[in-house]
């Protein structure tokens, strides 16, 4: 018997999520996720009719393939999976996964060879389609989540069902004070960050693109970023891990890379190209149910009373010019039990140890208690 919540989630992602509309075709990719979930999904988008195509991928061949890579073989296969995803109104990428770190012993320059050819198909599916994607619950991601295999999926699905209604109206408004802002300071311990956002626009994230969503970004203008910073949270790239990442940068270009380990991988990717040392994005996650990180970021740049501040590709609909093939998520959670911190907007103290101090943000501020 399905779980009705993956039936209502299959539902939410075609009705609210991707808003498809009789006729549109919408590619459904899903990677090391249960049929239920893909049934589901077929059955919502021809009930609301829509016509499904489906890819059934699974993370070990992926890897394999990767492995091998070479020019000949992904410029036919990037030629192949763009001209498909140009024939799409919509997409919708179930990510599942036994093992969070299997493509950690691709060699660097293989990954970044497969990156190269398929950057086109990932800009026209961003820029181009109507998109969501979101994870699938597994032991591996409890494991990582430090929960039993029925705790995070009662975690999963409180997350992904959330009311995201309700959150977007703070969101907006939150959205309308860094439209207004010129000068961002963030001050934390081993973070003393300064940077503009005049100008830019400020998206707020609430059930469309991401499940789970909750964030609002925007992006630095590209050279005004000074000073360092100090990410919290480990992150995970390209299947490496990585922890206690610290950046310094001058005029927007990061000019030392630092972390608890395996630096040189460090300082390979950021070399990836010259818009990899450049920050693309500047977000606030705001997500009041994830308060701890995984190494899933889709779920750890959410987490409330955290920012991320995104090395790489800037998005088409908030553009501060900056282009690479990298796109790399790292975070900083700000809440007393993370050492805490500040972020200021003109002068203006908007965010202290994680907690908004504008009363109308308070959904926004994480439930630690709940």
């Amino acid at each position: 018997m399905t779980d009705p919540r993956t039936t209502q989630l299959a539902q939410n992602l075609i009705r609210h999520s991707c808003r498809v509309q009789p006729g549109e075709h919408v590619l459904l990719e899903i990677i090391d996720a249960p049929d239920e979930i893909a049934i589901e999904l077929i059955r919502a988008l021809r009930e609301a009719g829509g016509h499904p195509h489906i890819n059934l991928r699974h993370s070990r061949v992926t890897r394999e393939m990767f492995a091998g890579a070479t020019d000949e073989q992904y410029t036919s296969i990037a030629g192949f999976e763009l001209a498909e995803m140009q024939a799409m109104d919509a997409y919708i990428a179930i990510r599942g996964g036994h093992n969070s770190f299997e493509n950690s012993s691709v060699p660097a320059e293989k990954m970044a060879l497969a990156q190269k050819h398929m950057r086109p198909v990932h800009n026209h599916r961003v820029c181009k389609t109507k998109w969501c994607v979101l994870r699938w619950p597994t032991p591996s991601m409890a494991q990582g989540a430090g929960m039993s295999t029925e705790a995070f999926e009662d975690f999963y699905f409180r997350c992904c069902l959330a009311d995201y209604g309700k959150l977007r109206v703070a969101m907006d408004k939150l959205a309308e004070r860094m439209m207004r802002t010129d000068r961002v300071r963030i001050t934390g311990p081993g973070t003393d960050l300064s940077f503009s956002i005049k100008g830019m626009p400020a998206i707020p994230c609430a059930g469309e693109m991401n499940i789970p969503d909750g964030e609002v970004f925007t992006a630095p203008i590209k050279d005004s970023v000074n000073g360092t910073i100090h990410y919290t949270a480990p992150t995970l790239f390209q299947g490496i891990p990585f922890d206690g990442i610290r950046l310094t940068f001058k005029d927007g270009k990061i000019v030392e890379a630092h972390c608890n380990g395996n630096e040189e991988a460090l300082n390979k990717i950021l070399d990836t190209d010259e818009g990899s040392r450049y920050i693309g994005e500047f977000a606030l996650g705001v997500n009041p149910y994830i308060l701890q990180p995984m190494r899933d970021i889709l779920f750890d740049e959410k987490i409330g009373g955290s920012f991320h501040f995104t090395p790489g590709q800037a998005y088409e609909n908030c553009d501060n010019g900056n282009r690479s093939q990298v796109h790399w998520d790292m975070v900083c959670i700000q809440r007393a039990d993370y050492g805490g911190g500040e972020i200021w907007f003109d002068d203006e103290l908007i965010r202290k140890d994680g907690i908004f101090t504008d009363p109308e943000l308070d959904i926004l501020n994480p439930k630690m208690s709940e």
